[in-house]
């Protein structure tokens, strides 16, 4: 019997894989020249059906099937009547005065299966998917619309935007996509293609619901909605425009039953892209480093600090030995551009953060003490570990809040600030905040 995995975070379930693909897409689609690119077709009109994107683009999209090793129990106490076994669980002190049969600890090992999408972006075989979909595989494999199966190793992933690349293991060269150069906008039409509950070579259509949706799967969510149908199995798996270029790529459903309720989340090519390139250079991504904790500005927030409009982010702490000590910033500063590029809000500092490349001098636009200034720092390298974010060794420098009543301090725990001290009779207690 064959399990299958796939992991969900709140009623966002992410589309890791779905039944064993039994049945896959036959008919009398042919498949293009090995190694020619799919190129760009004359947009269809989707009043008169999807047929004809899907037959042009449908050589490119395969299954991926994973297989992988779990462990679990103890081998030798499943060997063990119930009772005895619920007794040593709970004094597991006794378990060596058992005869060896009994204590033998080896863990079991049994093989697993799931399933999700993919597709090819290169004539030498390159596959893009998500991280989740082959997350601790041992062993890959791709089916394509054709039929023919192909072993793949990984070369790449980076969890934090969810993405994988693939290498298929063949001499072969393949029909592959382009990714598209314009941004989906909302309205616009697309054709998603996968492996749902390992159905193989399905497809839907819908339009792209919404842009820039934070589904609180990691620190750079950008994520696409779509209303096309997507279910387990389709993640990886190609969101195609009309023209047959790939504006994004299938990764996470809002569901409470776990089927498509039309709410899905791709992410989008130009993000797609960036990672790739990098996975395929270097087998890991290269992020920006600024090494500070950052608040959200409120309203109350900004109009305590005397800022026209609520955007940017507010330095709530920095990091020992980071580009932003080294540079100047401090506790309270609020980032209002990076680079020349406007900062929307604290999610907004980190992607912009991100994306720079590490030794660039880069021109941060702040506000401190209510004056505007501009601050030069030399971005540094992510750290391939989550970095502790260690406080610099001097108390906060207060935030002028007392128009509002308020004393804040860093937070135990590193995530922003507490508020330390409340005026009972302010405009802050009145809004519902108290002091921990």
């Amino acid at each position: 019997m064959t399990t299958t995995r796939f992991s969900k975070k709140s009623v966002l379930g992410l589309l890791a894989a779905g039944l064993l693909g039994s049945t896959l897409l036959t008919g009398g689609v042919a498949l293009s020249q090995p190694g020619q690119v799919i190129a760009p077709i004359e947009a269809i009109d989707p009043t008169k059906g999807f047929s004809t994107l899907a037959e042009h683009v449908m050589p490119a999209v395969v299954s991926v099937e994973v297989r992988f090793e779990q462990t679990s129990g103890d081998g030798g106490m499943q060997n063990m009547p119930q009772q005895f076994r619920d007794f040593f669980e709970q004094f597991p002190q006794f378990r060596d005065q058992l005869p060896d049969h009994f204590n033998d600890r080896m863990p079991q090992h049994r093989r697993s299966m799931a399933q999700g999408s993919g597709f090819v972006i290169s004539a030498d075989g390159y596959v893009v998917t998500n991280n989740h979909v082959v997350n601790d595989a041992d062993q890959v494999k791709l089916t394509f619309q054709n039929g023919e199966e192909y072993d793949a190793k990984v070369i790449g992933t980076d969890p934090k935007t969810d993405l994988a690349l693939l290498k298929i293991d063949s001499s072969k060269t393949f029909p592959y996509v382009n990714f598209s150069s314009a941004e989906a906008k909302v309205g616009d039409w697309v054709m998603a293609v996968g492996n749902p509950f390992g159905l193989g070579g399905t497809v839907t259509a819908g339009i792209v619901s919404a842009r820039g949706r934070d589904i609180g799967s990691g620190p750079y969510d950008d994520y696409m909605q779509i209303d096309a149908s997507i279910n387990k199995g389709n993640s990886g798996g190609p969101a195609f425009n009309l023209q047959g270029e790939v504006v994004g790529v299938n990764t996470a459903i809002f569901s409470p039953s776990g089927g498509s309720v039309g709410i899905g989340f791709a992410i989008p090519a130009s993000i797609v892209k960036t990672v790739v390139e990098d996975l395929k250079s270097d087998g890991k991504i290269v992020r920006g480093w600024l090494g500070v904790q950052i608040q959200p500005v409120t309203e109350d927030l900004a109009e305590s600090l005397g800022l026209k409009e609520t955007k940017g982010a507010i330095v709530a702490d920095v990091t020992a030995d980071s580009p932003a000590l080294k540079a100047g910033l401090k506790q309270g500063d609020v980032i209002l551009k990076a680079d020349g590029k406007d900062i929307e809000d604290a999610r907004d500092l980190s992607k912009t953060v991100a994306a720079l490349a590490p030794d660039a001098k880069v021109p941060f636009e702040i506000i401190r003490d209510g004056k505007a200034e501009t601050i030069s720092v030399t971005i540094g390298t992510m750290p391939g570990e989550p970095q502790k974010q260690a406080a610099i060794g001097k108390p906060l420098e207060k935030l002028d809040l007392s128009s509002l009543g308020l004393e804040v301090t860093p937070a135990e725990d590193g995530e922003g600030l507490k508020i330390s001290g409340l005026d009972p009779d302010s405009a802050a207690a009145e809004k519902g905040l108290w002091a921990t």
